[in-house]
């Protein structure tokens, strides 16, 4: 792939929903000096809190290159963002993807960038070939964040405790296997474009032998609770072989979301669950924390609330972006 020219214009489009632009929160959040501004459609709502550019405006800021910053449900570039994306390209700027749908394969976009001589990046589209997991144990120790469902703070949490590593004078390397995640760190494995005989194998190479006190902080995607992305997450599971786990919990939730029927289980259940499937590869895989987006609460609730589950649960709880990260960071080095 080629280099991805910075900074970003993010594009949120006429999106209302902050949950389906988390790639643009993402990018906002981690890498704040890579971001110009963003660009909504008519009738679009998100607001990332930068300014609200059209492309020309953007390049005439400095701005290299559109990153779309939105990921509907099923990953497909929407049919009314293709005049958007192409007003894009002939203001001057590149188009960076991590849709299912690859660029270059809608004609007018495809057509549009080679006239403008533009670049188009599909982010999650790689073209390395991964095997079938091995299965055999490695050295080295990892932690993966799981879910209770989707986009609700496996990526940051996984970031947030790599940082939490380091300031401790600690080896860690964070493991993208997002779009986002990719977009953040540079590196990585859009793990849910890998095809499903493969994904295990894919994370045993994201997260290979290393030194024995050295920390992978992988990225979670997706939730085993959930009834149309739980294989890429089992896959996940299995092949990252965690010494330990975070669970991550939105707690406004009662339900999968968009998926009324499928009640989310108590804490207790959900980690059970995961410590069955996860031993399958690693015995001595441990829950060390439960990390919980207070995002939507105030500070004093979302502090009782950690207090709370703490005691509830004999594990550090937190909040990635509000809490202090060193007793999770001593309960793994205790394992």
């Amino acid at each position: 792939m080629a280099e991805i020219q910075l900074p970003y214009l993010l594009f949120v489009g006429d999106e209302h929903q902050e949950s389906n632009a988390k790639t643009a929160f993402g990018v906002r959040q981690w890498r704040p000096e890579a971001c110009t501004g963003q660009w909504n459609l008519p009738g679009g709502t998100v607001d990332t809190g930068l300014p609200k550019l059209t492309p020309a405006e953007a390049v005439a800021r400095g701005a290299r290159s559109l990153l779309i910053g939105v990921a509907p449900v099923g990953g497909q570039i929407a049919q009314h963002w293709i005049p958007a994306i192409c007003e894009a390209l002939e203001a001057g700027l590149d188009i960076v993807s991590g849709m299912h749908t690859r660029l270059g394969s809608v004609e007018v976009i495809r057509d549009t960038a080679a006239r403008c001589g533009r670049a188009l990046h599909d982010v999650r589209h790689g073209m390395r070939q991964f095997p079938v997991a091995s299965g055999v144990p490695r050295a080295g120790k990892r932690l993966l964040t799981v879910g209770t469902d989707c986009a609700l703070g496996k990526k940051y949490t996984a970031l947030a405790l790599t940082r939490a590593f380091q300031a401790e004078g600690l080896a860690a390397t964070f493991r993208a296997t997002g779009q986002t995640g990719i977009m953040i760190s540079g590196a990585g494995v859009a793990i849910d474009a890998v095809v499903a005989d493969f994904v295990a194998g894919a994370a045993e190479w994201l997260s290979p032998a290393n030194e024995p006190q050295h920390w992978d902080l992988i990225e979670g995607q997706g939730s085993i609770l959930h009834p149309g992305y739980a294989a890429v997450s089992l896959g996940l599971l299995h092949g990252s072989q965690p010494d330990a786990m975070v669970l991550c919990h939105d707690p406004r939730r009662t339900h999968i979301d968009g998926y009324e029927g499928f009640a989310i289980p108590p804490l207790d259940e959900v980690m059970h669950l995961h410590l069955l499937l996860a031993r399958r590869t690693n015995p001595a895989a441990r829950f060390v924390g439960i990390a919980l987006n207070t995002s939507k609460l105030e500070p004093r609730a979302a502090e009782a609330l950690l207090a709370t589950t703490t005691e509830r649960h004999s594990l550090p709880a937190f909040d990635p972006l509000r809490s202090q990260l060193k007793p999770v960071v001593q309960r793994a080095l205790a394992l």
